[in-house]
């Protein structure tokens, strides 16, 4: 475990750092508001507005990376995480916060695409089970210390805004001063959540019900507990002993699910978190001690659904299609984070903040109803069920690289995972061969077919993309277009000649094929003379 943290420790410390300033901001940000009296359907639209940043940032985050590479998207995205922070201290206004807050979810969902693309770069297959380990535990921890770290500033002023802007900065020295060379870069999985949806319909029930209760947590659980009567530092330690009762709870519930019937242990944890938020839908005046108590208790219940229901759902698909899985399910998680937050932000807007934990309750209400262990028929259920159980914090802050950290995922063999990277060389050489008609003209396919027949000179030449499956996202140079079309131009003339219909010069065709065969082609001259000879005697 040592040698795994010392390998990859400048990317742990710049997660580290990132969690802290994001799970920091969360919460300061919901305090702040209700502060102010700003409306609970607003915040609850800022949350969604991040996580939706997140949901729909990969493909652009990752077309940003092949284009300009690991690092410099890295350091891009940090300085505009940066700048969006700052921004939030210069304006009040509601609708340019939320514009702010869905820039920062897109660049932020970038700057974890680049540090999980670098993490499974550097991971042998065996170690996979331990770095993804750890990079969840870390992610965790820094949630956790952000909303510590608001305990330490009694008045929501400016300055937990600037702890979080220093940590969004600090995170660029890690990446920008590591030795570790440029990783390829995993093309987004393919969605196909059609067959998904027919194949795994109860987990992405589960997904999206806990993106649900995830979404709203982050955004609305300080509210509510601002609108109880804490002070600041009281509301973070009620958020923060969630994130660790969630965190501390993956192990010991992994353990049980390996062993009992997952289906099973779902409905039972939905069938808590029904009940046990009746307590606090305003009845009852409970002192402190007793709602961080049901906070830990909330917190175990919520915070293992993402893993069980990712659990659940790797037992029926099988290992080739477990990307393209988690990438769906990531999907149908976060869609459920951006409505969450708002749903639940009306209902506090409207009858109190004591409808967060009803609408805790209605949540959870919906997996008792749906996931019930006679609706598992197994007929789909993968030879290796129960798949080993994944600590997974109950966050979106990942991207859908990660899953290829996932020990339950084969990269080898799964059929969605095709690396890809910038290819500066190419690039280089093909800017002059646009202007060039010999490139122009020469398809790959007649390149391929050139060089299939020219093995011989093929040979001589260095290591190059193979011509008969290109990659998709390299091009030929210009050069190595150029020359298998000319040597078939050269062919093919070659073959007129020797078929020319002239019998009577058929000795004299044959003694200038020998004079001339160093060269491969008759000369000029010689040609003419044949032609004036041929075009004298057809007229005599």
């Amino acid at each position: 475990m040592l040698a795994t943290l010392s390998s990859f420790s400048s990317l742990y410390f710049a997660t580290l750092l990132m969690l802290i300033g994001t799970g920091l901001f969360n919460t300061y940000m919901g305090l702040r508001l209700t502060a102010q009296s700003v409306s609970e359907v607003w915040i609850g639209a800022l949350i969604a507005g991040y996580y939706l940043g997140l949901v729909c940032g990969a493909r652009l985050g990752h077309k940003l990376i092949i284009r300009v590479g690991h690092i410099r998207a890295f350091v891009a995205c940090a300085a505009i995480a940066t700048s969006m922070i700052l921004a939030q201290t210069l304006v009040d206004s509601m609708p340019l916060w939320l514009v702010f807050r869905l820039i920062s979810g897109v660049v932020m969902v970038t700057e974890f695409m680049v540090i999980e693309s670098w993490l499974n770069e550097q991971t042998e297959n065996h170690q996979r089970g331990r770095v993804f380990s750890v990079y969840m535990v870390v992610s965790g921890l820094g949630t956790v210390l952000g909303q510590l770290a608001l305990t330490a500033y009694a008045t929501l002023d400016l300055r937990p805004l600037t702890l979080v802007a220093m940590c969004l900065v600090l995170c660029l020295v890690p990446i920008a001063v590591t030795a570790r060379s440029h990783p390829p870069t995993p093309l987004p999985a393919p969605l196909d959540i059609r067959f998904f949806m027919r194949r795994v319909p109860l987990s992405m029930t589960v997904l999206f019900v806990a993106g649900n209760l995830s979404g709203a947590f982050y955004g609305l659980a300080a509210v509510y507990g601002a609108k109880h009567g804490l002070t600041t530092s009281q509301a973070a330690i009620f958020v923060a002993a969630a994130v660790t009762a969630g965190l501390l709870s993956q192990w010991p519930m992994g353990w049980l699910s390996d062993r009992i019937n997952r289906a099973g242990l779902i409905r039972f944890n939905a069938l808590l978190l029904v009940l046990l938020p009746t307590v606090m839908w305003g009845w009852l005046t409970l002192p402190y001690w007793a709602l961080v108590a049901l906070s830990c208790v909330f917190g175990i219940l919520q915070f293992t659904l993402y893993p069980l229901g990712a659990a659940f759902a790797n037992d029926h698909v099988e290992s080739e299609r477990r990307v393209s899985l988690s990438a769906v399910l990531l999907m149908t998680y976060g869609v459920g984070a951006c409505i969450g937050p708002m749903v639940a932000g009306l209902l506090m807007s409207l009858f109190g903040h004591s409808m967060y934990y009803v609408f805790i309750s209605a949540c959870a209400l919906i997996l008792v109803w749906q996931v019930r262990p006679t609706r598992v028929t197994g007929a789909h259920q993968v030879d290796e069920a129960p798949t080993h159980f994944v600590p997974m914090p109950d966050t979106l802050q990942s991207s859908p690289a990660a899953a290829v950290l996932d020990p339950r995922v084969d990269p080898e063999n799964d059929i969605a995972m095709e690396m890809v990277q910038p290819d500066p060389a190419a690039a280089t050489v093909s800017a002059p061969a646009a202007g060039s008609e010999s490139t122009d003209s020469a398809e790959p396919s007649d390149a391929s077919d050139a060089l299939d027949a020219s093995d011989a000179s093929d040979a001589s030449k260095p290591s190059e993309p193979s011509p008969v499956a290109p990659p998709l996202t390299q091009e030929w140079p210009a050069d190595a277009a150029a020359a298998p079309a000319a040597d078939a131009a050269a062919a093919d003339a070659a073959a007129a000649d020797t078929s020319a219909p002239n019998t009577a010069e058929s000795g004299s065709a044959a003694s200038s094929t020998e004079s001339t065969g160093a060269t491969g082609s008759a000369e000029p001259a010689r040609d003419a003379d044949d032609a004036a000879e041929r075009a004298r005697r057809t007229g005599t």
